[in-house]
């Protein structure tokens, strides 16, 4: 199944990790390289998109680091604009770019709804704005929006924030992915279950709300929780989003593809 992203350009939002490990798009990132294609390696943190496109030159591919806070449209033009610039069209969009604030509707200080809506659901539309007037150029394209079971479900931990701006992810995939069938533009969404990140481990309040504050414990509650018996990784997240990148996929749009080891079948 080797180069099943031959000649692609794919721009991956997100593509480093806030910490050491694997974040669901830096693990995207670099097996989007192995399958054949051309990356661009986006995040706010310029030295960890940096370190995405090192593993991937490193491995024989092409890549490229951009720095860009997806919550400004000027930052996002721009990344797209070098995009095109440097690989001349845009074949993959995959948005992987999300934090969690732990708090319900009452405790959740309202800066925070604000902060956690723009980083989470302004930059999908963001990137979607600037990304499908190319992918219509270039007569077709995938999009991949990050979201999470947090969307369909309540998970036990209460921030509003994360709840809200996830489900509407998903609707804002259903609907763009119908405006744009026709133009061969497909836009699918991934719904990660619990999974083992740095992100999660980094999140502000998870490991108190999980384990009073303890991170080896708050894993072993996590995977506990799960049929399987443990959580995923980005491993799991990323070749979910391969498939739905990939031509394998061509008649797939619109879904919400649960990537959660039998979670959100559970009553309890």
């Amino acid at each position: 199944m080797a180069g099943r992203l031959a000649d692609k350009v794919a721009l991956v939002v997100g593509a480093g990790s806030i910490g050491p490990g694997w974040g669901n798009g830096k693990a995207a990132a670099v097996l989007f390289a192995r399958e054949g294609a051309r990356v661009v390696c986006a995040d706010i943190d310029e030295a960890a998109a940096e370190e995405t496109r090192s593993i991937i030159e490193g491995e024989g591919g092409s890549a490229i680091s951009v720095r860009c806070d997806v919550t400004k449209s000027s930052d996002v033009e721009a990344m797209v604009a070098r995009t095109v610039d440097i690989y001349g069209t845009i074949d993959i969009l995959d948005n992987n770019v999300g934090i969690a604030e732990v708090g319900g509707v009452v405790e959740l200080p309202e800066k925070e709804w604000d902060r956690v809506n723009a980083v989470n659901l302004k930059s999908v539309f963001l990137t979607m704005k600037h990304v499908i007037p190319v992918m219509r150029t270039a007569g077709g394209g995938s999009i991949v929006n990050i979201s999470s079971i947090a969307s369909i479900r309540y998970t036990g931990v209460p921030y509003a924030t994360y709840y809200a701006t996830k489900a509407a992810v998903n609707h804002l995939t259903r609907t763009t992915a119908v405006q744009y069938a026709g133009e061969h533009i497909r836009v699918n969404a991934v719904l990660p279950g619990l999974m083992k990140t740095p992100m999660v481990e980094k999140a502000a309040g998870l490991a108190d709300a999980y384990a009073e504050g303890d991170v080896e414990e708050m894993w072993r509650v996590r995977d506990a929780q799960v049929p399987m018996g443990h959580m995923g990784d980005a491993w799991d997240v990323a070749h979910a989003a391969l498939f739905l990148a990939s031509d394998e996929s061509k008649y797939v749009t619109g879904i919400e593809l649960v990537v959660d080891g039998g979670i959100t079948l559970k009553y309890s």
